[in-house]
C-alpha cells in the first residue's frame, strides 16, 4: 500500500501520545523512529476510563497483554450506564440485547471472537475461550451461546430496565424513515504492549441501537474492529461498522506502520483511504486507535465527541483529538 498524503496536514488533525504525555505530531514523527521501548495501553471513548484505569494497573503488575486487554474491557462490558457495550447495552430492533466481540493475541498471531450472542455479559471473555479451547476463530448466534455454556458462563438478561424504556420510546416514534445509524456505537477498543513488548487487543459492543436483528458490525471482524501484528502493532476502530468491514481499516492501519509510519499517520492515512472508497465515510462517525511495538499510540477521527484514554501503568490520560474535516 502507498498514501499521497502530505505529512503537513498531519499537524492540523492528529495527536500522538508517547512516553511525556500530548506531544505535537510534528515532534513525535521526527521522534519515531528512535523512541525507546514502554508498555502502553490505549482505548476508546470516555467510558473506558475506569477500565484504563483497572488494565493499568495489571500493566504495572506485569500482566501480561492478553490479560491485560481482556480484563481491562470486562469492567465496560459490566457497567450498566453504558449503553453500548455489554449489560445495559441498548438492544435491537426486537428489544434483544445481542452482543459481539473479539480478543487477539500478538505473540501467537491467535484469535477468537463471538458474534450475535446474547445472555452472556463478557463477551470478550467468551471469545478467549473460543481461541484458546477450539480450533476455530469466531463462533455466532445460538452456538455462541452453547458454547458459552459449556465454558460455565452464567446466563443472565442483560436488558436493563433504563434500556428497556429507551426501547420502548424509539418503537412508540418508529417510522419508515426510521435511521438506525443515528443511534449509539461507541464500541470499546483497547491495545496493549506489555513489559514483554508482545501486543494484544480487544474489542467489544452491542452494536447499534434497534439494529435490525441478526446485524453484526465489524467489532468481531478481525482485520476490521481489530487487528494485531506482534512484529508491528495494533490497530481497533469505533464508528459505523459496515464502512469498516468493507475497507478492513484496522488491518490497513497496521499495515501503513508496517510501511514505517507512524500510528497517527496511518490512522489518518487509513481514514483517507476509507473515504476514497467510500466518501460517505467522512460525514458518518469514525474513529482509529493504533499501538506500535515501541509502544507509541496514535489515533485519527472525524467525530468532535471522541476521546481515546492512554496509560503507561499510571493513571489513566484523557485525549481529546481535534477531528478530521
Amino acid at each position: 500500500m502507498k498514501t499521497s498524503i502530505d505529512r503537513r496536514d498531519f499537524l492540523y488533525s492528529t495527536l500522538l501520545v508517547g512516553a511525556t504525555g500530548m506531544i505535537q505530531t510534528e515532534a513525535a514523527a521526527k521522534s519515531h523512529a528512535s523512541a525507546k521501548f514502554k508498555p502502553g495501553i490505549i482505548a476508546t471513548w470516555e467510558h473506558s476510563q475506569e477500565a484504563v484505569r483497572i488494565a493499568g494497573g495489571l500493566l504495572r503488575s506485569g500482566a501480561l497483554a492478553l490479560d491485560v486487554v481482556e480484563k481491562g474491557v470486562n469492567v465496560t462490558e459490566n457497567d450498566p450506564e453504558v449503553t453500548s457495550v455489554g449489560y445495559g447495552g441498548l438492544p435491537d430492533e426486537n428489544g434483544l440485547v445481542t452482543l459481539d466481540a473479539c480478543i487477539m493475541d500478538g505473540k501467537r498471531h491467535r484469535a477468537g471472537a463471538v458474534a450475535n450472542l446474547q445472555n452472556i455479559k463478557n463477551p470478550v471473555s467468551v471469545a478467549r475461550k473460543v481461541m484458546e479451547v477450539t480450533k476455530h476463530v469466531l463462533l455466532t448466534g445460538d452456538g455462541a451461546l452453547q458454547f458459552a455454556r459449556k465454558m460455565g458462563f452464567p446466563e443472565e438478561n442483560l436488558l436493563t430496565e433504563s434500556a428497556r424504556e429507551k426501547w420502548l420510546q424509539w418503537r412508540r416514534n418508529l417510522n419508515k424513515d426510521d435511521n438506525w445509524l443515528n443511534e449509539t456505537h461507541d464500541t470499546i477498543t483497547m491495545l496493549c504492549v506489555d513489559q514483554n513488548s508482545d501486543i494484544a487487543g480487544a474489542c467489544t459492543t452491542s452494536g447499534l441501537a434497534w439494529k435490525v436483528h441478526g446485524r453484526v458490525g465489524d467489532s468481531p471482524i478481525i482485520g476490521a474492529g481489530l487487528y494485531v501484528d506482534n512484529e508491528v502493532g495494533a490497530a481497533g476502530a469505533t464508528g459505523v461498522g459496515e464502512l469498516v468491514m468493507q475497507t478492513l481499516t484496522s488491518f490497513t492501519i497496521v499495515e501503513f506502520m508496517r510501511q514505517g509510519l507512524a500510528p497517527h499517520e496511518a490512522c489518518r492515512a487509513a481514514f483517507e483511504r476509507m473515504c476514497d472508497k467510500i466518501p460517505s465515510a467522512r460525514t458518518t462517525q469514525e474513529a482509529f486507535i493504533a499501538i506500535d511495538k515501541k509502544g507509541q499510540v496514535g489515533c485519527a477521527t472525524n467525530s468532535d465527541n471522541f476521546v481515546f484514554y492512554y496509560s503507561d501503568g499510571d493513571s489513566p490520560q484523557r485525549n481529546k483529538p481535534t477531528p478530521i474535516t
